[in-house]
């Protein structure tokens, strides 16, 4: 509301955007609405679970334990390195980067070949079946091996576990939202759980595991990708309800969505946006292609930082700093992967000058003078959220039953229940699922003689998006102080490297030198690692602006690039210190 009502500008994205907005796509395009359908217990209910390029083991390692509370499930899972949830699998798939789509129409092809679908629940909640079955014809096992690099006759044994399964799980996470195909790529995981009615019960989902603990507010009540509850922008009822909740002409609420994030940033850097604010997140680390985010915030007029932290890689361009609190020293809800709203207190006070985010959001519009017309009676979060309920409600997403009390004393509460869709019923015109023929492409940036790698990017366990709070906490610190790069023994040797020699990771754009070399099989040959967390070495110099046409999600992953023994004069060099 401040921005887009109090400003009076379109020009506003989440972070989701470098998260999960492939999945908000994918979702929107195949079920009508964003909305993850599943919970979290059904990993705990399915006797199948199919993850794809996601490293839940590192990433999301409470998450993970309800993998241990489920041994007589079958665990699948497909991705490029032996992560550590790979290694956790009674079935491995290590396909070709970005060979997901492929794999998911070979096991399509299959399902449908053997009989191994739902025909009646795709007569009755499905549309496109006909166009799907003849367009997977395409893509036998062979065809799907051959491009995934799998044995076909693992192709097949996955197909049979996942079309036989009384309730299956499919998850993922960044290792299919980071891609050029990101929407398309959920779009084809959505027509397994279609074809196979494996949604809407007890264990069985597509499901969308989010990088971040409150992924779903940008999602929800942002105008981000769309207008707050899952509004449309184009649906002149939805802008005219808004419009009646806020007491505010429609004409104010805008009808198509401004700059995402990607494209805010080129604005910027083409001085078509000359002013930038940048709350809680820090982009000259987690943005793709560093030399450019770093050439935006520079060219900029006045660039405003609201953080928790400073100084950051970000804090240290900016002309403003407004210091943030953080949680534990703020109070409020945020909502996560399962659709479940939760309640923080305040433990203690924020130290020094910084102040929640609620109350310099409040201050600013009363500099605006807006306060009253789009806050009116606004004091404390509990005020933003009985606002929320009523905006929500009568949604897919609504909060209207919830209560500050009974969140807390229930330990959250999830909004539409504990799962999406029982009864078949989408969130589309005519109430029916959309089966998508959705056709494997190649990723943007093959490798090259002169650049013959694919570096894969990722997180540790140890630490949190770029280091700002982890990289304070000495354990985490300790356990993960640097950066590193995983390469194949065969390419090593080839290379003339050894283990803990000095690197550089050199792409088109620029580079990155004195990165510590791991020598393992956890990769295999041709592709390397490194996690993004570090700004000292930063895995985002080397990445690529490619994004996904529909999402505006980066393609963080999938870069060509050459590696060589780091000149000693350039070693232990660093371009930020945090």
């Amino acid at each position: 509301k401040l921005v887009q009502l109090g400003f009076g500008t379109r020009n506003y994205d989440g972070n989701t955007t470098l998260c999960v907005a492939s999945a908000v796509s994918g979702y929107k395009r195949s079920f009508g609405s964003d909305g993850p359908p599943g919970c979290y217990d059904d990993l705990a209910r399915a006797d199948v679970i199919f993850l794809i390029g996601a490293n839940i083991a590192d990433n999301h390692p409470i998450l993970c334990q309800r993998l241990l509370e489920n041994p007589e499930a079958t665990l699948i899972v497909a991705d490029p390195r032996v992560t550590k949830t790979a290694m956790m699998a009674d079935i491995y798939l290590p396909l070709k980067p970005r060979s997901d789509i492929a794999l998911l129409n070979g096991i399509a092809h299959i399902l449908i070949r053997d009989g191994l679908i739902d025909r009646d629940y795709v007569a009755r909640h499905t549309e496109g079946f006909e166009a799907l079955r003849e367009f997977v014809v395409a893509y036998p096992p062979a065809r799907a091996a051959g491009i995934t690099g799998l044995d076909e006759h693992v192709i097949e044994r996955v197909a049979t576990q996942y079309g036989r399964a009384e309730a299956a799980f499919i998850g993922w996470t960044m290792g299919v939202n980071h891609s050029t195909q990101g929407t398309e790529t959920v779009n084809a995981i959505d027509n397994l759980a279609l074809l196979t009615g494996q949604i809407g019960r007890a264990g069985a989902a597509p499901f969308s595991i989010t990088g971040q603990c409150n992924a779903m507010g940008t999602r929800e009540a942002g105008f981000a990708s769309s207008l707050p509850g899952y509004r449309k922008f184009e649906n002149p009822a939805d802008r005219a309800e808004l419009a009646a909740l806020w007491n505010i002409s429609a004409d104010r609420i805008p009808t198509a969505r401004g700059l995402a994030y990607p494209d805010i940033i080129e604005a910027a850097l083409a001085k078509r946006i000359r002013a930038l604010w940048i709350v809680a997140t820090n982009p000259v680390v987690s943005f793709p292609n560093h030399e450019l985010i770093r050439q935006a915030l520079e060219t900029v007029e006045f660039l405003i930082v609201q953080d928790g932290f400073h100084p950051t890689p970000t804090s240290e361009l900016a002309h403003l700093v407004l210091p943030a609190a953080i949680w534990g020293e703020k109070k409020g809800t945020y909502t996560n992967s399962e659709r479940r709203v939760s309640k923080v207190n305040r433990a203690v006070d924020p130290p020094g000058e910084a102040r929640p985010d609620f109350d310099i959001f409040l201050d600013l519009a009363g500099r605006l003078g807006v306060r009253d017309e789009l806050f009116p009676g606004w004091r404390t979060t509990r005020d933003s959220f009985e606002e929320w309920k009523r905006v929500s409600e009568g949604r897919l997403c609504d909060y209207s039953a919830m209560t500050w009390e009974a969140i807390e004393r229930d330990g959250g509460i999830q909004w539409g229940g504990e799962r999406l869709y029982t009864d078949g019923h989408f969130a589309t015109p005519d109430g029916r699922a959309k089966l998508f023929c959705i056709d494997w492409q190649p990723f943007p940036e093959q490798p090259s003689r002169e650049y013959p790698f694919i570096l894969n990017t990722g997180r540790t366990v140890e630490h949190w998006h770029t280091r700002t709070k982890t990289g304070a906490v000495p354990i985490l610190e300790g356990l993960s102080p640097r950066a590193w790069l995983e390469m194949n023994p065969r390419d090593a040797q080839r290379l003339g490297l050894r283990p803990h020699d000095r690197v550089s990771v050199v792409s088109t754009r620029s580079r990155v030198d004195g990165v510590e070399l791991r020598v393992t099989e956890i990769v295999a040959p041709g592709q390397i690692f490194m996690p993004f967390h570090y700004a000292e070495t930063n895995a985002n110099c080397v990445t690529q602006s490619a994004y996904d046409p529909v999402s505006r999600e980066p393609n963080f992953k999938q870069c060509a690039v050459q590696v060589h023994k780091t000149e000693t004069a350039r070693r232990g060099a660093t371009r930020w210190k945090i």
